[in-house]
């Protein structure tokens, strides 16, 4: 066994480059997906449930996506065929959004974008545990949440910027402004560019290669096993009953519609495991569903941390729109001049939120240095929710950049500490299965978000957005805490 070489910075810089690209299709998506909804006449009770598509597509191509590319090798590579047949089919999707003469065209058109960002996106994640040893690891993902921060600025800002410009701003009625349109043109052709140059500029170990590292089986890994038919038939029948009684309950109080989402998909997770444990053959459906089942310890700690973590960036995506232009510029008109005018500085918002991720990138290896893993992403994750938390104090929008540092701090850190936590804890071979699996943990927790914060503002808030955003804070709060429970295998990165 063999030590995996280092790789120096410009190799680094190289196969992580094809994020901004992949970043700047979230971009778009994350600050702008809420405006083209509501343009298009859907009212603001019913896009959490548009927003639905997004994760529930993540949920499924990422572990798929994952096991094929874990057993992939053509002359393109493992991870990069997924990289750039990704890329195109996010980039047509892009040229298509805006240009939605409906909003079912709209909605659909998300799907499709989300599914090929995460057939792109996936394998990235995989690719650092790949190519790096374990000690560059952190750096490796660090690099990816810099150019997911400089992406982000970038594609979250065009809108404001083409306005400066001279773009128009406003549109008819139904239609979306040329803003958005030629931001969302832009983005898809640097999305394809940025993902060709890792593509072209990068190689790939061969399986057997990776295999011989000296990490490629670490101590604390998934242990091969069967999959334990017997306790998940005894979990599913649980996972069934709550399921159906969940959905007769929303149907017999007539409760939020988008509660069926929580409690049909803890039905479907019983059936899941109901068909893997009756299923003999072994083949993807069930292989996923046995590693998922053996997840290292580490992950199931995890799992908890980006629950709350994600819970409240998905609240922060869906509603922050609303409260900004509710709140902050007084107005629900989607048509009219104040709206848009908060609609773009919701965008410059976006942007600066990822410009400060991007610094906290930067900061991030050393401050691992100094405090470890897990006290560096307590206190990254503390300052998101404190944050966001500041959004219903402050009441001149200029002042609602300083909530942005906070939020940066905690994205950069969500998208880098979990992942360098984990990768250690994975054997060389499932490193993209798991990776995917470890997706569940990050689009779960939006499934929750997009079926119950609805709800809870129409419950206890008065349908007020803003309070979505307390919410969030608060849970970002909670996954720092939850973190500590997390154990830490090693003390921290060496700079690249």
């Amino acid at each position: 066994m063999t030590a995996k070489p280092r790789l120096s910075f410009w190799q680094i810089w190289n196969m992580c480059f094809g994020f901004l690209g992949i970043q700047f299709g979230f971009a778009l998506q994350n600050a702008n997906v809420s405006r083209i909804f509501q343009t298009l006449g859907a009212d603001m009770d019913d896009v959490p449930g548009l927003w639905i598509a997004a994760p529930l597509t993540g949920l499924i191509v990422q572990p798929i996506i994952g096991h094929l590319s874990d057993s992939t090798w053509t002359r393109m590579g493992r991870r990069r065929p997924y990289f750039l047949w990704g890329a195109i089919f996010s980039t047509l999707a892009l040229f298509v959004m805006p240009n939605s003469p409906q909003l079912w065209i709209a909605a659909g058109t998300l799907w499709i974008l989300d599914a090929s960002l995460n057939v792109s996106m996936e394998p990235f994640r995989a690719f650092v545990g790949d190519q790096l040893p374990p000690k560059q690891r952190p750096t490796g993902y660090a690099m990816q949440s810099f150019f997911i921060g400089v992406g982000s600025v970038v594609a979250s800002m065009l809108p404001w910027l083409l306005a400066k410009a001279g773009v128009s701003n406003t549109a008819a009625p139904g239609h979306v402004p040329d803003t958005v349109t030629y931001a969302f043109y832009f983005g898809g052709a640097v999305l394809l560019l940025a993902v060709l140059w890792t593509v072209v500029r990068t190689r790939e170990y061969p399986p057997e290669q990776l295999a011989s590292f000296d990490d490629a089986s670490p101590s604390g890994a998934a242990i091969e096993t069967e999959f334990d038919r017997d306790r998940s038939r005894k979990a599913s029948v649980g996972w069934l009953i709550t399921g159906v009684a969940a959905i007769a309950a929303v149907t017999w109080w007539q409760l939020d519609r988008l509660l069926y989402v929580l409690a049909g998909g803890m039905a479907a997770y019983g059936l899941a495991l109901l068909l893997a444990s009756m299923w003999r053959a072994r083949n993807m459906f069930t292989s996923i569903m046995t590693d998922l089942q053996t997840m290292p310890d580490t992950m199931r700690q995890l799992a908890v941390v980006q629950f709350f973590s994600w819970f409240a960036l998905f609240a922060m995506w869906i509603y922050t729109t609303a409260a900004v232009t509710g709140v902050h510029y007084g107005t629900t008109d989607t048509s009219s001049a104040a709206y848009n005018e908060g609609a773009n500085w919701v965008g410059v918002l976006f942007a600066a939120y990822n410009g400060f991720a991007a610094l906290a990138a930067i900061l991030i290896p050393w401050m691992v240095r100094a405090v470890g893993l897990r006290m560096s992403h307590l206190i990254n994750v503390s300052l998101g929710g404190l944050g966001l938390l500041s959004l219903i104090l402050i009441r001149d929008p200029q002042w609602l950049l300083l909530s942005m540092v906070g939020v940066g701090f905690a994205w950069a850190s969500i998208l880098s500490l979990p992942y360098a936590l984990l990768s250690d804890s994975l054997p060389a071979h499932k490193m993209g299965v798991y990776m995917g699996i470890f997706n569940f943990f990050i689009v779960i927790p939006q499934l929750v978000a997009a079926s119950v914060l609805g709800f809870l503002l129409k419950t206890f808030a008065g349908g007020q957005p803003i309070y979505a955003l307390a919410i969030g804070g608060a849970s970002l709060l909670l996954a720092g805490v939850l973190v500590l429970r997390v154990k830490e295998s090693r003390s921290g990165p060496e700079a690249v």
